[in-house]
């Protein structure tokens, strides 16, 4: 039995929400580059690449790709070979969290009360989901989600019988609804299947997956590709200037469900889709 401390995991969190939120990962940085050579729209081509300056400007100066630095959501992945030693686990989440916004400068957007709306200042508490998986280490994503995306996500539970095609009308109806306003080109996750609740969740949890890398299942990946078509067709555009760069990338998980029922979830999310991963 391998033994973890605490204070490694809250080390490692603190870093990685800073990194997270000072460097777009490598396949947006990627999707954008290449949507901007394909791109026509001048007003989207503007767009782009200021996107990518903006990008290289938060790199190098070690500053936030965006004002909005989000709520932290944390996936690890606990290998049930390991002990964790010294303290209770969402504490050692939190007190990473906070350190990271703290060393980092990075805004503190956290209410602890969604009546009261008083601010933590520590941009804590985090929203952490566990998974004990074979092995002996513990695997860390740590994904900043801003609410300007986030607040236009949405769920539906649909009828066995609306099938494929009602799960790209619900998408497309999804990405209509939030406009400019989720500050696209966007990047979709998508949860279908499970139950009200796990369906969100692994929309979530999609995001995490590279957008230049192919789901593993072919069906999901065909349905990827009719969705990517169809949000792309919309003429929404980048920061909804028009053009045919809507969306950047769609991310299908998917898992059992009941015969009775068919639930998806899209959560949207901007061009920042930040997320930043490491192993203890």
């Amino acid at each position: 039995m391998r033994q973890v401390k605490t204070s490694a995991i809250s080390d490692l969190i603190s870093r990685l929400c800073i990194e997270a939120n000072v460097r777009l990962r490598p396949d947006m940085r990627k999707a954008i580059r290449t949507a901007l050579k394909k791109e026509k729209n001048t007003g989207a081509k503007s767009a782009l690449g200021l996107l990518l300056e903006n990008a290289a400007i938060a790199c190098t100066d070690r500053i936030a790709i965006c004002q909005d630095t989000g709520l932290v959501v944390v996936f690890m992945d606990i290998g049930q070979e390991v002990r964790i030693a010294g303290g209770p686990l969402k504490q050692a989440v939190d007190r990473g969290v906070r350190d990271g916004y703290r060393n980092g400068y990075l805004r503190k957007s956290v209410v602890f009360s969604p009546i009261a709306r008083k601010n933590t200042k520590t941009n804590t508490p985090a929203i952490l989901h566990t998974a004990v998986t074979p092995g002996n280490k513990i695997k860390i994503w740590v994904m900043p989600k801003g609410f300007g995306s986030e607040n236009k996500s949405a769920m539906t539970m649909l009828n066995p019988s609306d099938g494929e095609r009602g799960i790209i009308d619900f998408v497309v109806d999804t990405v209509k609804k939030a406009g400019p306003e989720a500050c696209p080109p966007f990047v979709l996750g998508i949860g279908i299947g499970g139950t009200f609740d796990y369906a969100a969740y692994l929309a979530k949890k999609s995001l995490l997956r590279r957008i230049d890398r192919k789901n593993p299942d072919k069906k999901l990946a065909a349905l990827e590709k009719k969705i990517l078509n169809a949000v792309n067709n919309l003429n929404l555009g980048p920061m909804g200037l028009g053009g045919k760069t809507t969306a950047l990338g769609v991310n299908i998980l998917s898992y059992a469900t009941h015969i009775a029922g068919l639930p998806v979830a899209v959560n949207m999310n901007c061009h920042a889709t930040r997320s930043a991963y490491g192993v203890i």
